[in-house]
């Protein structure tokens, strides 16, 4: 009678305790399987739990149950690693202005991810401003939304994919030379 009371038990708990495992490896496994196919003007966005779920064709959204600041390490981690694609990394203007006293965490937070991310260049913009762009991106390009466990306004990471072995400056030198080809 004890082992059945014991298997029983067994049976009831360990579905629980992989409940939050499928989600956690699932975005993992999203995130590899859809890399390889992103490029330039693709996002990925690591947001926070109260980000809406958008309705647009080229927007998918996935639960990761897990911290931003553990998404955005991998994300970051995993698009270094690439040969294709580098970030162009945007935030929200709003988040230093956010308080503690009303967003328990935030300052916390803002160091956290200026120690993640110190080494690249993020533009900060409106965050009705960035939303009205990965709108406009989600019509035609692929954007990747992985929703996180954070409880903190205004601290999502939005990536857009930029090519990695084409530079600005290569761009830039390349259009001077077209244009000075067709204006003789």
């Amino acid at each position: 009678m004890r082992k059945w009371f014991a298997a029983a038990v067994l049976l009831t708990v360990l579905p629980m305790s992989n409940a939050q495992r499928p989600a956690q490896s699932e975005w993992r496994a999203k995130l590899a399987e859809s890399l390889p196919l992103l490029g330039h003007r693709n996002w990925i966005l690591v947001v926070d739990s109260a980000y809406p779920l958008q309705s647009s064709l080229g927007v998918e959204t996935v639960e990761t149950n897990a911290s931003q600041l553990e998404v955005v390490r991998t994300v970051i981690h995993e698009i270094d690693n690439t040969i294709h694609v580098r970030p162009d990394i945007f935030m929200d203007a709003e988040l230093p202005f956010v308080p503690d006293e009303d967003a328990p965490g935030a300052s916390d937070y803002r160091k956290e991810i200026g120690d993640l991310l110190h080494e690249y260049n993020i533009q900060h913009l409106p965050h009705e401003k960035i939303i009205g762009n990965i709108d406009e991106a989600g019509k035609t390009f692929h954007v990747l939304v992985l929703k996180t466990t954070m409880t903190v306004p205004y601290t999502s990471v939005f990536i857009r994919l930029n090519c990695k072995y084409w530079g600005d400056d290569a761009e830039k030198r390349m259009r001077v030379r077209m244009s000075n080809r067709s204006n003789p």
